[in-house]
């Protein structure tokens, strides 16, 4: 026989010898349990055990909470915390973009800053003049006065659109003698109202104040948001009656006039309009006499 068949033979019979395994009474050695075991026995019941445990583990791991708390596992609710975040940063983002720009524009009102553009002071104004003829007619006096009121009010009026009859006129903020006019080569992009200490100040459309505070170079400062874009500034007051936030009516006192402010001569409104960004003659629009 060759030695190999009896290496085979000698690991066969170690395998599958039959061994008892006996638990007794350690005091009266009473035999309670017994086994006949063998060593492949034992290497299989080894190797099923191993094999179950390991399956149990990755099933646990795998379909229970308990995977959270395994290290380089992440948690679900975390996931959706973190998908969450993302979204309302993203979203924050943009508002933060938006309101930047916003505050630069009203920076850009509230400093003067003007690109370098061609000003057209009947840009803004979108309706064309319709010459009609009048050959052949005779008005009456009383069609004469009320084509003139009608061109006054009309004069007055700063948007009006060929889909729609209504218009949006703007009220005088005080009653003045001009002493500085509207003057773009200047960048004096406002017309300065001569008028009386603690005189009434009024809106001059509906809006919502966007900003009402103390400047060093122009003293108290109210800044009111219109429709259409348009923004009104009225600055040098000596008081101011509203705050940020406040909705306003047309005609509505918002701050008494004054001479408050290192850029200023005397009691005067120093009043501006701005149209989506841009400086226009509020003289075009408005009658401070």
């Amino acid at each position: 026989m060759s030695e190999a068949k009896k290496e085979e033979k000698k690991i066969r019979k170690k395998l599958l010898n039959t061994y008892r395994l006996v638990i007794l009474n350690e005091d009266t050695f009473e035999e309670r349990l017994s086994f006949k075991l063998n060593r492949l026995n034992v290497f299989v019941l080894v190797a099923l055990s191993g094999i179950i445990l390991t399956g149990l583990t990755i099933l646990l791991i795998a379909f229970t909470p308990l995977r959270e708390y395994i290290p380089g596992y992440s948690s679900t609710a975390l996931k959706k915390q973190a998908v969450a975040l993302n979204f309302k940063t993203d979203s924050l983002q943009r508002v933060i973009a938006l309101n930047e720009k916003y505050y630069q524009s009203i920076k850009k009102v509230l400093k003067g800053e003007v690109e370098t553009v061609e000003f057209n002071r009947d840009s803004i104004i979108s309706a064309a003049k319709i010459e009609v003829s009048q050959s052949g007619l005779d008005p009456i006096k009383e069609d004469s006065i009320l084509r003139v009121r009608v061109d006054k009010e009309d004069k007055y009026n700063l948007f009006e659109t060929a889909t729609s009859k209504a218009s949006f006129v703007l009220f005088p903020p005080v009653n003045g003698t001009i002493s500085d006019d509207y003057d773009v080569e200047g960048k004096h992009y406002a017309v300065d109202i001569v008028v009386s200490k603690d005189t009434p100040i009024k809106a001059t459309a509906d809006g919502t104040v966007i900003f009402a505070e103390w400047t060093a170079e122009t003293g108290f400062v109210v800044l009111i948001e219109h429709s259409k874009g348009l923004i009104s500034v009225y600055k040098h007051n000596a008081s101011i009656t509203k705050s940020q936030g406040d909705l306003v009516k047309r005609g509505e006192v918002i701050a008494t006039a004054g001479n408050t402010g290192e850029l200023t001569t005397g009691p005067h409104l120093h009043f501006e309009l701005w149209s989506d960004g841009y400086p226009v003659n509020p003289t075009n629009f408005i009658d401070f006499k």
